[in-house]
């Protein structure tokens, strides 16, 4: 299933290739967002209409963003696995026959993500506990990854294939998100309900990726991490990584204003303010399911701010030292 958004002639490499990898059963959907273009609107879905590789087009008649129109493809078709894939992302030869092939017990899993020059755009995504998420192994070497299956912080959306049973048992992804930590937040939520996932690195697309620095990106990107944290992380966390949230939040906003973008970041928090009585209800209903527990499900956070998208914050002795500390601290007090 591919979530476009007035792409035009760039639709046309990845519906090419799922064309010649596709099975008989297979059924191939395009969910069209449209953003009123008045040429790359009416293109996009011409070019998904008469694609022979196509079966269903989807017109959302409006940009509900990816995770809406995720969610509306998914209800359009009773496959017992689905497949999610960027519009920009175009599988390389044998990555579907690949992804048919997930270790037993597996619930969902994601293909190697790399760039077009063959190293890493991300190899599972890593999650730290204040809740910011990174793409793994990014501008590495697609060759230390391995071959092996592998698990992961969160799965990235730009590959996620997930069972139906298991899509329907966390509720999808999260209508509210329009862009960026919807895929977080769906494998946060599968790790609540204590299910499996991973990379198969076999699997492999190519994502034409540019992490950019886009206001509206920016905004996007805090509001719905903070919306995900009270969502997703269980009481007893929760209450245990509070104030390193309070701290960090203090703290990027006053970095933002300084680097340019305090304007994004207050608009970010003043979205994830409007939004927080739908996300707390939604909590009620999301740890309410959770069979996993606390201790369990912080293993899969990390306390440094490994990636290069953090400069030299991350790699700050001062700043990896406060945070391994307190998350040592944190952890221990949910034994």
């Amino acid at each position: 299933m591919i979530v476009a958004f007035d792409e035009g002639e760039e639709l046309l490499p990845v519906l090419g290739e799922l064309g010649r990898q596709r099975r008989e059963g297979d059924e191939i959907v395009v969910v069209h967002n449209s953003g009123g273009d008045p040429v790359s609107g009416p293109r996009t879905a011409a070019i998904a209409g008469e694609h022979p590789a196509v079966d269903r087009v989807i017109e959302t008649g409006a940009n509900l963003g990816f995770p809406r129109g995720a969610n509306v493809g998914a209800a359009a078709t009773d496959r017992e696995t689905i497949l999610f894939l960027n519009p920009d992302a175009r599988p390389e030869p044998g990555c579907l026959d690949a992804l048919r092939e997930p270790p037993p017990g597996w619930d969902a899993w994601m293909g190697l993500v790399v760039l077009p020059d063959g190293r890493v755009n991300t190899a599972g995504g890593v999650a730290h506990f204040t809740g910011f998420g990174w793409t793994g192994r990014y501008l590495e070497p697609a060759a230390v990854v391995g071959t092996e299956p592998q698990p992961v912080g969160f799965l990235s959306g730009a590959c996620l294939a997930i069972r139906r049973e298991a899509w329907n048992a966390a509720g999808g992804f999260p209508d509210d998100f329009f862009l960026y930590i919807d895929d977080v937040d769906l494998t946060h939520r599968l790790r609540l309900l204590g299910r499996r996932f991973g990379l198969l690195p076999t699997a492999r697309v190519i994502h034409d990726y540019d992490f950019g620095r886009r206001p509206d990106k920016l905004r996007e990107l805090e509001r719905n991490r903070l919306l995900m944290v009270v969502r997703c992380y269980p009481p007893r966390l929760l209450a245990a990584v509070a104030p390193a949230l309070v701290a960090t939040e203090l703290a990027l906003t006053l970095y933002a204003a300084a680097a340019g973008w305090g304007g994004a970041k207050l608009r970010g928090t003043a979205g994830f303010l409007r939004a927080l009585p739908r996300a707390l209800r939604e909590r009620r209903a999301i740890q309410r399911g959770r069979v996993v527990g606390e201790a369990e499900f912080a293993q899969a956070l990390v306390a440094d701010l490994d990636s290069p998208f953090f400069g030299r914050l991350g790699t700050s002795p001062l700043v990896r030292a406060l945070l391994r500390g307190y998350w040592a601290l944190a952890r221990r007090s949910l034994r």
